[in-house]
């Protein structure tokens, strides 16, 4: 009996030994409260994404129960917008010009609703005010949009185009487009649809600071934005108080790492992502969605005065765990390692089973995973006046055998 109990208890030592060999890997846990069905998902807090690497591949979720160490699979779900485009067929009826506007007349056959139409004109550089009307009998007309801006820059430095009528949803037979223009516009191409926009579930976060400096020599307005923490940011709103139409574009960068010198801190930024600012668009900059504690917007502003920035707003996605829980236990949520590599777990290949509506699950507070000391054995010598001895009596033995040898001969 004795033999059993301590067979049983040398077992259970031999598991918590495993089950800490693998939660000591990582630097941080946190429990996981409130496991009661199979399928949870768990929102990550902001303040880990500071200890985790910029891949999101150090995340495990361990089970300790009395006799097992149990790995739960799951998926790390990052919302993003989802955006549908339903193409329409119509026709070109005809094109006509009445004083100094251009008229094009379009006939939709089918009985389906648009939203968007985008234009294409061999024009690469114009600057047109639009006016688009719908009619079910080609002889009444209704406004739908009116004095719409589309334009198109090309030269050395620029190459945009804004043609993309868009207009809340609507159903005419026909349409009319009537463009004020002191030139024919050459159109090309002329496509309809239906697009459907399901904006994501953002986060905003709280911005430190943000400082603007105009360097003169490149023209250019530098725009830094300070962050409390590493954040996983993929959008920023800039409030621009200007009346003027402006085109200006821009390059998004984030902090790589920094350097303190003796003239202060230098930092190096990588380039993520370019976009522009436009007076006929909304000054949202999406980008990728990378963890960091500073971003820099340069703007480029040519020859043109600088935009007032009066205001920044960060957001970024949603960041969830969606784990399968197979058995009842001690969950821990473990992370922090960035030598570890993305799991590879059967549920990737299976999305399609994992129900729709799960019950979240919380986080508790985080513990930082103390590691096991390494004794670290002292060299033989840790004193060099020692070795240097050892090697001199070394030299005169051998020396001492030599002569001796010698002396025999």
């Amino acid at each position: 009996m004795m033999w059993k109990n301590k067979s049983l208890f040398f077992i259970f030592l031999l598991i918590a030994e495993i089950s800490f060999s693998q939660i000591d890997d990582y630097n941080y846990s946190r429990e996981i409260n409130g496991v009661s069905e199979t399928w949870h998902s768990i929102e990550l807090p902001d303040a880990l994404f500071g200890k985790v690497s910029n891949s999101l591949n150090d995340f495990r979720i361990y089970g300790i129960t009395e006799t097992d160490t149990i790995e739960v699979p799951y998926l790390l779900k990052i919302a993003s917008e989802k955006q549908t485009d339903e193409k329409i067929d119509f026709t070109l009826l005809n094109a006509s010009k009445k004083g100094e506007a251009y008229f094009f007349t379009f006939e939709i056959p089918s009985e389906k609703a648009i939203n968007e139409i985008q234009l294409n004109f061999k024009q690469q550089n114009f600057n047109w005010l639009v006016n688009l009307e719908g009619s079910q009998d080609n002889s009444e007309w209704f406004s739908i949009v009116k004095d719409y801006r589309i334009l198109s820059i090309k030269n050395e430095q620029t190459d945009y185009q804004f043609t993309n009528v868009r207009f809340p949803k609507s159903k005419y037979r026909y349409l009319r487009f009537q463009i004020k223009a002191s030139e024919k516009p050459d159109l090309i191409t002329a496509e309809t649809q239906l697009s459907s926009f399901e904006s994501p579930v953002f986060k905003t976060y709280p911005v430190k600071s943000f400082v603007t400096t105009e360097n003169k020599d490149s023209k250019k307005t530098i725009l830094d934005i300070d962050f409390s923490e590493p954040l996983p940011i993929s959008l920023i709103s800039l409030k621009i108080n200007d009346s003027i139409d402006y085109y200006r574009p821009v390059t998004i960068k984030y902090l790589r790492d920094s350097i303190n010198t003796e003239k202060g801190w230098k930092y190096n930024f990588n380039t993520m992502e370019t976009s522009v600012l436009s007076s006929l668009e909304n000054n949202d900059l999406y980008f990728y969605s990378t963890i960091t504690k500073k971003l820099r917007i340069e703007i480029e502003n040519f020859d043109n005065r600088p935009l007032k920035i009066e205001g920044v707003t960060a957001k970024g996605y949603v960041h969830q765990l969606v784990a399968r829980f197979a058995e009842p236990a001690t969950y821990y949520l473990v992370y922090g390692n960035p030598k570890a590599n993305k799991p590879n777990y059967d549920i990737t290949k299976f999305t399609e089973n994992i129900p729709t509506n799960i019950a979240a699950v919380k986080l508790s507070e985080e513990k930082t995973i103390h590691k096991k000391e390494v004794s670290k054995r002292s060299p033989l010598f840790e004193n060099k006046l020692w070795l240097w001895f050892i090697m001199a009596v070394i030299i005169i033995l051998l020396g001492w055998f030599t002569i001796k040898m010698i002396r025999k001969k």
